[in-house]
């Protein structure tokens, strides 16, 4: 099944409340999801493997084209969509060509109205019009923050599943290695810890993980986007990077359920962001499609030597 809708619907918050476990990274910030999730929930009468996508938004470059691919992707692919409208933001909806692929799905299409404890009543009724208008669906009401609704919409969802025997053992939670999620959760600390463009312009890659030392050791490199954010990562005496580590430190030793001794490494790799063959070696997806040219380094260094 995939979760799909625009950026900081409630996507990765409905996937962990379902599957009773945290796989997808949260964060205040829009955006924060860049890679397909997937989460298994098995009860005794059915599994269901969920699909956490990247928002439904317009892409300004080449990561955010391969993110909007993979997130369309799972919409064609899936038995089951869910689509997820933000009760807090009605305004902000899925665009022309995200709802010509919703449409195409329309006789496996679910569609939930999240963070209903927070939205007003106007806005919810507005956005389930919109739903059988568009759509032809009749939208639930939900909150994945605080689980209202959430019993029901998982009873339906269970009742429209295909008849199939089960992908992965019952146990089984997650598919991604345990080395994404580390990579993961300390992408998801820079997010909370730093301000502005540059947790955006952040990316994490795992490049050593010792199972066999105790502590466990895991050497990992934050990559950015110019020189001049390396300072602002590392912090005056290292003092950012220092609290950093120590925040994500914490939250893998309760992922994995022991010490661990990270090692964090930050470099620059210029304009990654929009480049296909650092989004490869950074084990993104390189987009189809190459409408988004974006602004090169050198274009950029050139505006902020003028706005300078």
């Amino acid at each position: 099944m995939a979760l799909v809708g625009r950026p900081n619907a409630g996507k990765s918050t409905l996937l962990n409340a379902l599957v009773g476990e945290k796989l997808s990274i949260v964060t205040a910030r829009a955006q924060t999801t860049r890679e397909r999730v997937l989460g298994i929930l098995t009860t005794d009468r059915s599994q269901v493997v969920f699909v956490d996508t990247p928002g439904l938004l317009e892409p300004k470059y080449r990561l955010q084209q391969a993110m909007l691919e993979t997130a369309l992707a799972a919409v064609a692919d899936s038995d089951l969509v869910l689509l997820l409208l933000d009760g807090t933001r009605p305004d902000e909806l899925p665009d022309a060509t995200a709802i010509e692929a919703l449409q195409r799905r329309a006789a496996t299409l679910l569609v939930a109205v999240n963070k209903v404890d927070e939205a007003k009543p106007n806005a919810v009724a507005t956005l389930k019009e919109w739903s059988r208008q568009q759509l032809g669906v009749t939208a639930r009401e939900c909150s994945a923050q605080t689980g209202v609704g959430l019993a029901e919409l998982q009873v339906e969802l269970e009742s429209r599943l295909p008849v199939s025997p089960f992908f992965y053992p019952a146990d089984d939670l997650a598919v991604q290695s345990v080395r994404f999620f580390v990579g993961e959760l300390v992408r998801e600390t820079v997010f909370e810890q730093y301000s502005e463009e540059v947790p955006y312009a952040t990316v994490v890659r795992v490049d050593e993980f010792r199972e066999e030392r105790d502590p466990l050791y895991i050497r990992a490199a934050i990559y950015v986007e110019r020189d001049s954010q390396k300072p602002i990562i590392l912090g005056r005496g290292g003092s950012a990077i220092r609290a950093l580590g120590q925040a994500a430190r914490m939250k893998i030793e309760d992922f994995l359920g022991r010490s661990v001794y990270l090692d964090l490494w930050v470099k620059a790799m210029p304009g990654w962001r929009n480049k296909a063959s650092a989004l490869q070696f950074l084990g993104y997806p390189v987009p189809k499609a190459d409408g988004v040219q974006g602004t090169s380094e050198k274009q950029r260094s050139r505006k902020r030597s003028k706005n300078d």
